[in-house]
């Protein structure tokens, strides 16, 4: 259920970006309307969650989400970037997906995750 990592840079201490291909065989395309499918904001706080924990908070969980906005439809065959910043001294991890379209990025959502140990 996770995307086609395409790159991954460690651009901070606490801060990485991973590129992402969006694989329109991806099971959360499926039924996520018929005419367009789209990458369903469930999806893209559970990556965000899962890279986060995995690669900046091990030993975290997740807690609650005081904050997302989605401002842009992901649609399959793109890649996108997801930044993750994790602030350990208020245990958030922040996320923002932008897209590629050609050498430019466009902003599709981001948001703040809370977690705890």
């Amino acid at each position: 259920m996770m995307p086609h990592e395409v790159a991954r840079r460690q651009v901070q201490p606490h801060t990485i970006e991973i590129d992402l291909w969006l694989d329109p065989a991806m099971f959360w395309f499926r039924g996520h309307f018929a005419v367009q499918p789209l990458l369903p904001g469930v999806a893209q706080v559970e990556w965000a969650i899962r890279y986060g924990i995995e690669l900046l908070a091990p030993g975290y969980r997740f807690h609650s989400i005081p904050n997302v906005k989605f401002q842009a439809p992901q649609l399959p065959e793109s890649t996108v970037t997801l930044t993750l910043t994790w602030q350990p001294e208020n245990t958030t991890l922040s996320f923002r997906y932008q897209r590629h379209d050609g050498d430019a990025r466009h902003a599709a959502s981001s948001g703040k995750i809370r977690l705890c140990q």
